[in-house]
């Protein structure tokens, strides 16, 4: 059943310290097979589990916690940074958020001296700038980069507030006390961005009136120019920038038509969410979860768990939340 659950469940998790996972080891987590997973760990603002199952032959998703200083300046702000980065079409877009999007949330919050969404806004933008800087040297010789990039879902822990950045479909889900019943409920945090939702393609139609075939049923699946399932990303610049969508790019990426406007974003939805004494924990992953398991499922597993979790990043549930899924399946 362990090859059942690969197959839709998709990240990685790249300690500071090293850039592989060593099996065996304590300090960064333990290794079983394609399976990586820490059962617990510490974080500025509680504890933390984190799981990881390689599905492809090549690993296209990163993930990170980052937990202290959120700026370069001694005095702070601290908090907690979660980074889930869902990549598709190849690994250079989530490896690349993965070693850039934390380091300008750094830079930004140092200028502001604060945590804002203002600051989480500049951070994503010159992730995408500097990755659109990338593709544009290597297109000459590596022109498929132009068609590769990454969902990308941040939260952000800071003085009591939490914050939630989304592009594309990975979800994060809080679990919250009911006070009258002591009941566990589920609260989806994230806005999602894929056109299987009725209002993200009302919302590409509105944004691109004289193109009808904007969004296209696919073999049953709703697509945005019959290629892409998100409408918000870093990369995928080949619907971006006209530029990039012409030869030497694979034929099956490049439109028969002009690309007159970016059809793609990378505006990220935010939310600001004031941290309450009866918010338990929060999940954070990418769609792979999700298209098996309700937001509510997903509480109620970690819920049920006799170790209680803080903050999960990525299916980040821990090997006993793997096990209970397997037995499911």
């Amino acid at each position: 059943m362990l090859s059942e659950l690969m197959n839709f469940l998709r990240a990685c998790f790249r300690p500071r310290s090293d850039r592989y996972v060593h099996a065996g080891s304590d300090a960064g987590g333990r290794q079983e097979g394609l399976l990586w997973y820490k059962d617990s760990g510490q974080h500025l603002n509680g504890e933390f589990s984190m799981a990881v199952v390689q599905a492809n032959n090549l690993l296209e998703d990163q993930s990170q916690i980052e937990s202290g200083n959120l700026s370069s300046h001694e005095t702070g702000p601290y908090g907690t940074f979660i980074g889930v980065y869902d990549g598709h079409g190849g690994p250079e877009t989530s490896r690349y958020v993965n070693d850039h999007l934390f380091q300008h949330l750094k830079r930004f919050t140092t200028e502001q001296q604060s945590m804002s969404v203002d600051v989480i806004r500049k951070a994503f933008q010159a992730t995408e700038d500097g990755f659109l800087s990338v593709v544009t040297k290597q297109w000459p010789i590596k022109p498929q980069i132009a068609a590769v990039g990454s969902c990308v879902l941040v939260g952000v822990v800071c003085s009591g507030t939490l914050y939630i950045a989304n592009l594309g479909d990975s979800r994060a889900v809080m679990g919250r006390v009911v006070k009258a019943t002591g009941e566990v409920l589920a609260i989806q945090l994230s806005v999602e961005h894929n056109v299987s939702i009725e209002s993200v393609r009302q919302e590409l139609h509105s944004l691109h009136p004289d193109d009808p075939q904007i969004v296209v049923l696919k073999h049953n699946v709703w697509r945005v120019k019959g290629l892409i399932q998100i409408s918000r990303s870093i990369g995928d610049e080949y619907l971006k920038k006209a530029e990039f969508n012409r030869e030497p790019l694979y034929s099956k990426f490049r439109l028969r038509e002009p690309l007159k406007r970016p059809i793609l974003s990378s505006e990220p939805t935010i939310s600001v969410h004031p941290l309450q004494p009866h918010d338990q924990f929060i999940i954070f992953a990418s769609d792979g979860l999700w298209e098996h398991l309700s937001n509510q499922e997903a509480v109620d597993i970690v819920q049920n768990r006799q170790h209680s979790v803080d903050i999960c990043s990525d299916i980040k549930f821990s090997w006993e939340f793997f096990r209970e899924v397997q037995e499911g399946w």
